[in-house]
């Protein structure tokens, strides 16, 4: 079934230029993460990935805690002040806002979407954070994104950042992402990192069909895009970058989202959907 067939209205509240026959790729995740801010178009996706993976919803928070731990370790232990967040998706708990600045509240963080809601929602919640900024661009677009002069006037690109592709490459379709994500590299300066988390294909029996079932059902969903990637084509993303351990005693290197410097001992095992979402940190040298 395709969106137009629905026939979903839009409700009054809708802000302008939201398309509620189309998905959101910030409002499916806000669905996931039991958010409200969200269509019945968006929870269809959901529900349609359901079908084979009844716990799809876990995607969405690996990925969120993922975030939480990931710029918390680059605040912390590489004293990094700025941070550029790709893709941000709507408010929910724990922004990359609020972990930077509990650790230094002069922290600058600029978000970047191209979501009417997410641009509505941010820009009403961060009216008074001197710190804190939505803008609105295409971060699929690291040529037109870098040149904009809002970001310039927040981001000091002569100093370390933090650039954060959390939930998003995989929803980048033209090709295998890499040229893309070198562009973004070399715009920034020795010191910074990047941080990315992405749904995976573990190349192991059982989980690789999981993977491709779950991105044809994404990829054919009123969403249209999800991609599961493998390890290789997830390192190519950071060619030449030192790759941060992703645990005590571990080597440098990709490692699945919930098993990237845990807050804890993990007493229940992940579940299949659990191992299908990767994460990693790596610093420019």
């Amino acid at each position: 079934m395709s969106s137009s067939d629905l026939g979903y209205a839009a409700p009054s509240s809708v802000p302008v230029g939201v398309d509620t026959t189309r998905a959101s790729i910030a409002r499916v995740y806000d669905a996931a993460l039991g958010g409200k801010d969200n269509y019945e178009i968006d929870r269809l996706v959901l529900q349609q990935v359901a079908t084979r993976a009844p716990e799809v919803r876990d995607l969405a928070w690996s990925n969120r805690n993922f975030l939480i731990r990931a710029v918390r370790f680059v605040a912390e232990q590489g004293g990094v002040t700025q941070f550029l967040d790709c893709g941000s998706g709507l408010p929910t708990a724990e922004n990359t806002h609020q972990v930077v600045q509990r650790v230094n509240p002069d922290s600058m963080v600029v978000y970047v979407d191209n979501d009417p809601v997410v641009l509505a929602h941010g820009r009403a919640l961060l009216e008074d954070a001197p710190h804190t900024h939505v803008v609105a661009e295409d971060i699929f677009q690291p040529g037109q994104l870098l040149a904009n002069q809002e970001i310039r006037r927040y981001i000091d690109f002569d100093r370390p950042l933090a650039l954060l592709q959390v939930g998003t490459l995989h929803h980048y379709n033209a090709d295998d992402g890499a040229d893309m994500m070198r562009e973004y590299i070399a715009a920034l300066p020795s010191g910074s990192f990047v941080i990315i988390a992405h749904f995976f294909d573990p190349e192991t029996p059982g989980l690789t069909e999981l993977a491709q079932k779950m991105e044809q059902l994404f990829i054919h969903s009123p969403m249209g895009s999800g991609r599961f990637r493998t390890e290789r084509e997830l390192m190519a993303f950071v060619e030449g970058l030192e790759l941060m351990p992703p645990g005590l005693n571990k080597a440098p290197g990709l490692a699945l989202c919930d098993d990237w410097w845990p807050d804890g001992p993990r007493l229940t095992p992940l579940n299949d959907v659990e191992q299908c979402i990767a994460g990693l940190v790596a610093r420019k040298p």
